[in-house]
């Protein structure tokens, strides 16, 4: 098996990267390899550093090794045998599968990363190990002037760079702020259906003082369709997000068109209340609850990439 998007990589040394038993002569240049990211995490292979968050993290060398060639293989299977051939030189004596086991939970406990539960990297019962989050490689400024012959040029000191999860250009904040505004935002709807749904009454009410008898009996059919909808959707996006589940990125895009027309339905609700808090406050609160929707949205990429 051919391994790797880029011919890079076991051991990272100040001469050469070495490819098992080849060597290939490096630049001590820390920008001529460029930069692997995923999710709020970026690899400076030639450096041999992991980092959060632009913030440096404690990893051994031989777990960083295996961290790389996953990363060069995102989505594929790596196999414990591609593994030992790429990190694990012929001649070294070692106990493999119990170094490989180590330097998988290291890598683990680096990313935050659950074995039962994996963001990042996946394990496949006796066949290896596999990387699941999207991978983007960065050229550094240094490579790019190398690549077009100006070393002359003198290049300046590179800005800091903030992690984007995938192509929102976002800082990327804790996961779990994101989920927690992703519930509230839930139980806010859950409260607005069981509210209008309980006080049913009331809604026919102030609907027939400001709209003809037609228009009160679609609000109100409206009303009822939605909310009855609503409840387990709202339900099902609680507990999805709570136990974090994986393939909530997936499942929210497919159930978005009816969110999308659900939530701007009700965003008119503040309407209804007219009488109460005036045609400023109504728009205000309209205007509020029609962006919530494409909130969602973001905030489900920004939690579940993919």
């Amino acid at each position: 098996m051919v391994i790797g998007q880029w011919d890079r990589c076991q051991d990272i040394t100040s001469t050469g990267v070495h490819y098992g038993r080849h060597v290939m002569p490096m630049p001590a240049s820390s920008g001529e390899s460029g930069i692997l990211r995923f999710g709020v995490f970026e690899v400076d292979v030639a450096a041999g550093e992991l980092r959060k968050n632009g913030a440096r993290l404690r990893l051994q060398d031989q777990p960083f090794q295996v961290l790389v060639v996953l990363l060069e293989n995102p989505g594929r299977v790596v196999t414990r045998d591609d593994l030992r051939q790429r990190v694990w030189p012929a001649d070294t004596f070692v106990d493999f599968d119990h170094s490989l086991n180590t330097a998988v939970n290291k890598i683990r406990e680096a990313l935050n990363d659950s074995a039962s539960s994996p963001r990042f990297v996946e394990t496949l019962a006796r066949r290896g190990y596999r990387f699941i989050a999207p991978v983007n490689s960065v050229e550094t400024r240094a490579t790019k002037s190398s690549k077009a012959g100006s070393s002359d040029v003198e290049v300046g000191t590179e800005p800091p760079v903030f992690p984007a999860i995938l192509a929102l250009d976002v800082p990327a904040p804790h996961r779990g702020v994101v989920r927690a505004l992703f519930a509230l935002i839930q139980i806010m709807y859950l409260a607005f259906y069981v509210n209008a749904l309980h006080h049913l009454d009331d809604v026919e009410r102030v609907a027939a003082g400001t709209l003809p008898a037609w228009g009160t009996r679609l609000i109100v059919i409206a009303v009822v369709v939605t909310g009855a909808a609503g409840i387990p959707l709202r339900f099902y996006l609680m507990s999805a997000v709570g136990f974090d589940f994986r393939k909530l990125g997936a499942s929210f895009r497919r159930l978005f068109p009816f969110v999308l027309v659900a939530d701007q339905l009700w965003a008119v609700a503040p309407f209804l209340l007219l009488p109460q808090i005036g045609i400023g406050l109504a728009l205000a609160a309209t205007a509020a609850l029609l962006y919530v929707p494409f909130s969602e949205r973001t905030l489900i990429r920004m939690a579940y990439p993919s």
